[in-house]
């Protein structure tokens, strides 16, 4: 999707000393009573009694409006794409299992995928599926062609900030109401900040999930992970859940449920065990897993911990992701999704999903213009099918020496969430004489993003508990945008139940690479809609 280049004034507008004083102290102060909090570094105890803020920026960002129009508005074909992908067996089989998928050389992928497949063959209990989903974009500008927006990449497991995305764009218009921001701008009015309602939108989800499961007094699980810093970006979810929807949570992690969790041999129900629960059996039967933990290896230090995430995959709980869901958001199935014919197989294909379950040519390419350009290291030179001559060998195929040709302009990315594992541009060369040729199908190769220049923002990160809050920092920045969906699929009917659900922002300085915000790399922020 792509628009005309668009041009706004000097960002951000220019304050006074004493304007950017007042305007980071009334920032600081909502982010402080309206929850937008961090936990403090460090060993957390039971129940932590010190929290900062989150960073946020201090002005929202701009950005076209017709491109995040379109943002919301693929996000749906999106969302139904990642189900289908999921209910595909044989396709994630042949892309991410252990026999001609990544699997066979990344050990993490390769034991998910088998603890899938021999639930599988037990058969499954739960046929379910739940999706809360976020596709990440960049702006792309190129010399004489317009912006665009580029996907950075889709997730499946773990979606995090929604919940504190919706407190930073409301922190940003209560600056606009409260201070006008001291007319600093003529583009800075209530219609040019969208509204945005994630808390809602994924807590709707969730209940969605719980409701299609169906008993009653059965709770939600979040599975968390231990010592948890972003436990607010959860806390508001739980919170709607209770108040809006009347569904109670419990919250424990991978250590407490190899304990806690019981799955009943004849039933299939998971019974979760809470010592320090006001439920009078003291076991509860779980309706949902919903995962904030589980997507990096350094999760399942033991084979207990694998065995703890298919017991619960097991049980006829709903999961939010299945093992299947968490697959296929794999860096694979991106650069998959991008090879010739691949889309058509999923959205365009009315013998599979019949006349009223496909999308037109327009939908299948909007979705398909968001697309940079992508391959496997371990390619040949049609960029589709693995050089297993050049593997064997030890050789460098296509797939290695194009990535050497190209590096000053590609990202080279691994099965991994949470941030802080890509390899960049001039880092590549070196990497690449270090890389074993049998782990080459376990990376890709994507075309760098290219961000407009030339805008900034006031970026105010929290001190500790013995220094005061640092002073809002100029900078220049590139914001990425997130937008949330959910789905609930599967089943005999393989029905498809989704919808788009609010967005986030996140921005960082614009010499860093990265872009999460839990490991220090970026801030909240909110959007400016430009025209």
């Amino acid at each position: 999707m792509t628009t005309e280049p668009f041009d706004i004034p000097s960002w951000p507008p220019s304050l006074t000393p004493i304007q950017l004083e007042a305007l980071t102290l009334y920032a600081t102060t909502y982010a402080l009573s309206h929850g937008l909090l961090y936990l403090l570094p460090g060993p957390l105890p039971a129940i932590s009694s010190a929290a900062i803020h989150a960073p946020f920026s201090l002005f929202p960002s701009p950005f076209p409006r017709k491109l995040f129009e379109a943002g919301q508005r693929i996000q749906r074909t999106y969302n139904v794409l990642y189900a289908r992908i999921a209910m595909d067996e044989e396709f994630l089989d042949r892309v991410m299992g252990t026999e001609t998928g990544v699997g066979k050389v990344d050990d993490f992928i390769g034991q998910l995928w088998t603890g899938w497949k021999q639930l599988r063959d037990e058969g499954l209990a739960q046929h379910l599926h739940l999706g809360l989903f976020r596709s990440d974009y960049l702006l792309h500008t190129l010399p004489n062609q317009p912006l665009s927006i580029k996907q950075v990449e889709f997730n499946t497991i773990s979606v995090s900030f929604a919940c504190l995305s919706q407190k930073i764009s409301e922190l940003h218009r209560y600056l606009l109401s409260s201070t006008q921001y001291y007319n600093c701008s003529a583009q800075l009015k209530p219609e040019n900040l969208p509204p945005n309602r994630t808390i809602s939108g994924l807590a709707e989800g969730l209940a969605v999930g719980h409701k299609a499961y169906n008993v009653q007094g059965s709770r939600i699980l979040f599975v968390v992970q231990p010592g948890e810093r972003n436990v607010f970006d959860q806390r508001w979810l739980e919170y709607e859940l209770l108040e809006q929807h009347s569904i109670h949570i419990v919250r424990q992690t991978f250590e407490e449920l190899a304990h806690s969790a019981i799955v009943d041999p004849h039933t299939s129900i998971l019974r979760v065990s809470c010592s320090t629960d006001i439920h009078p059996s003291g076991s509860i039967e779980i309706s949902t897993v919903y995962y904030r933990a589980g997507y990096m290896p350094n999760e399942y230090p033991t084979p207990a911990h694998y065995a703890t995430r298919f017991l619960l995959e097991r049980s006829k709980a709903i999961k939010c992701p299945t093992i299947a869901l968490q697959l296929a958001g794999g860096k694979k199935v991106q650069e998959v999704l991008a090879q010739p014919g691949v889309l058509e197989r999923f959205l365009r294909d009315e013998k599979r999903y019949g006349k009223d379950g496909i999308f037109s040519e327009h939908e299948v390419n909007e979705l398909r213009s968001t697309f940079m350009a992508m391959w496997g290291l371990d390619v040949g030179e049609n960029l589709l099918t693995a050089d297993y001559d050049s593997i064997a060998s030890g050789k460098e195929g296509f797939g290695v020496l194009k990535a050497r040709d190209d590096a000053h302009a590609l990202v080279l990315k691994p099965q991994r969430e949470g941030g802080g594992n890509n390899v960049y541009k001039e880092a590549i060369p070196a990497f690449l004489d270090s890389l074993p040729p049998q782990e080459r199908q376990a990376w890709i190769a994507m075309e760098l993003i290219v961000p407009p220049e030339g805008t900034g923002n006031y970026l105010v990160r929290a001190g500790t508990i013995q220094a005061e809050s640092q002073a809002a920092a100029k900078a220049d920045v590139v914001s990425e945008l997130g937008i949330f969906g959910y789905a609930l699929f599967g089943g005999e009917s393989r029905e498809i139940k989704e919808k788009e659900v609010g967005w986030l922002v996140r921005t960082k300085g614009k010499d860093s690479d990265e872009g999460g915000v839990a490991t220090g790399f970026s801030v909240l922020d909110s959007l400016l809609l430009v025209d």
